[in-house]
């Protein structure tokens, strides 16, 4: 199933379930057993399971024009991001100037952004005041459905709630400054966080598996219609599970509502062609991300 976070016309926040015609109030259609809000329903899923199964053929309650969408979990308990695509790890390294450092091959590598900088689909981004090299990352990310510690790859889809697309959103002239220091990004990234249209349930991706535990879906993105970037997340070099395992290793806690983010697909950043393919992004353009089996993810600069 996809789940979405609306608001309505009334100014209400609400959790809902997208359906080819419209979105079912998830509250209203349950005659209030399910909650309103997406980081509850995730802590509550193992109870609100059976309850979202028997909505499935519920009628609509609004039709997608009537509402606006927002991140589909606007608050997460935390926001981890990977550079799992060695591609990318190429691509950009030559624009940086740097190789892949060999611990890369070793382990899945990430840092922590902004939790709290959280958007969603149609959001207008403020391009930072001190920026003039904006790019976008076309990412997939998992959204952790169960609490656990010292999780094994083999064990993770478990853990797993489900994915949403993911724009990290880099100011590079800033980063590129702080990279200089050995620490990873901060400043660069930390402005904007977009995730959306909704978020799959795992389930619905189980068709899109490969037999080395990737998903084979198309991954495309769009400035102002052009296409830029068209992927596949079948390229990843580590996979969630991967990820899962490396972040919670050490006896560190994961819990429903954490976010991990994939990495940037090969050639879906700007840097790794050092904005050839496209220039910097500017107020007025229109940036527009696709996952096969997930939607539309889209976005203008101001």
């Amino acid at each position: 199933m996809k789940l979405v976070t609306f608001k309505t016309t009334a100014g209400e926040q609400k959790t809902g379930l997208l359906t080819e015609t419209g979105i079912v109030d998830l509250a209203k259609a349950s005659n209030g057993q399910l909650p309103s809000d997406m980081l509850t329903l995730i802590d509550q899923y193992e109870h609100c399971a059976p309850i979202l199964n028997g909505l499935l053929d519920a009628r609509p309650d609004y039709e997608l024009a009537e509402v606006t969408l927002l991140a589909p979990l606007p608050n997460p308990r935390s926001f981890r991001d990977y550079v799992a695509f060695e591609q990318h790890m190429l691509n950009a390294g030559k624009t940086f100037g740097h190789a892949v450092a060999p611990v890369w091959y070793e382990m899945p590598i990430f840092y922590f952004t902004n939790h709290q900088a959280i958007s969603g689909t149609g959001q207008a981004i403020a391009r930072p005041p001190l920026c003039r090299k904006l790019d976008y990352e076309l990412e997939m990310a998992c959204i952790i459905g169960k609490q656990g510690a010292d999780i094994k790859a083999e064990d993770a889809d478990d853990y797993i709630f489900g994915y949403t697309i993911f724009n990290d959103w880099s100011a590079r002239d800033i980063q590129g400054k702080e990279m200089g220091v050995p620490l990873g990004p901060h400043k660069g990234k930390d402005f904007a966080n977009t995730i959306g249209p909704c978020i799959v349930t795992k389930d619905e991706l189980n068709r899109y598996r490969t037999i080395n535990d990737r998903f084979d879906l198309r991954m495309t993105s769009k400035i102002n219609g052009q296409l830029i970037c068209d992927g596949n997340f079948k390229t990843i070099h580590y996979t969630f599970g991967q990820m899962i395992e490396r972040a919670s290793e050490n006896g560190v806690t994961l819990y429903p509502g954490d976010i991990l983010g994939s990495g940037t697909v090969g050639w879906g950043s700007l840097i790794e062609t050092n904005f050839t393919a496209h220039r910097p992004l500017e107020p007025g353009d229109e940036v527009e991300f696709e996952i096969e089996g997930i939607g539309i993810l889209k976005n203008m600069v101001i």
